[in-house]
């Protein structure tokens, strides 16, 4: 199978059959994230435990595959790490869709990888950087 095939299944995957869509009793952090140039608007849960580590996470909304895709492999990646790991993460996603990352680091992104080349695609980069962005600014670590 062609590798752009195999992303475009893991983003369609991702989409249809998200792990982490659903509202979240007793959430420590929410935010809601908003992409007004194309409509996608998710709220974004998590539960962070005494020692800052991400417990669980959960996201409701709606938008286009690729926010949605991109929001739940963010939570597969992030969740069970701590703060400070959550925050290196989403800066090596935002070097990736900017072309800055090292292939080390886009590697590390796991499944997120999978939107390398989104970093192509001017119009979409929003759409998959949403739920990183709310992510951020959630954490107290500014806008993206």
């Amino acid at each position: 199978m062609e590798l752009k095939n195999l992303y475009r299944e893991i983003v369609n995957e991702h989409n249809l059959y998200p792990a982490h869509k659903g509202e979240m009793e007793g959430a420590t952090l929410e935010l809601n994230g908003v992409n007004p140039s194309c409509g996608d608007d998710i709220t974004l849960q998590l539960k962070i435990d005494d020692n800052d580590m991400v417990t669980d996470g959960m996201f409701y909304g709606s938008g286009c595959a690729v926010s949605q895709a991109s929001t739940d492999m963010m939570l597969d990646l992030i969740i069970g790490k701590s703060r400070k790991e959550a925050l290196e993460y989403i800066f090596r996603f935002m070097g990736m869709v900017r072309s800055t990352a090292t292939a080390e680091e886009i590697e590390s992104l796991e499944e997120s990888a999978s939107l390398e080349d989104i970093a192509h695609m001017p119009a979409r980069v929003k759409c998959a950087t949403l739920g990183w962005k709310t992510l951020k600014k959630m954490l107290g670590e500014g806008e993206g």
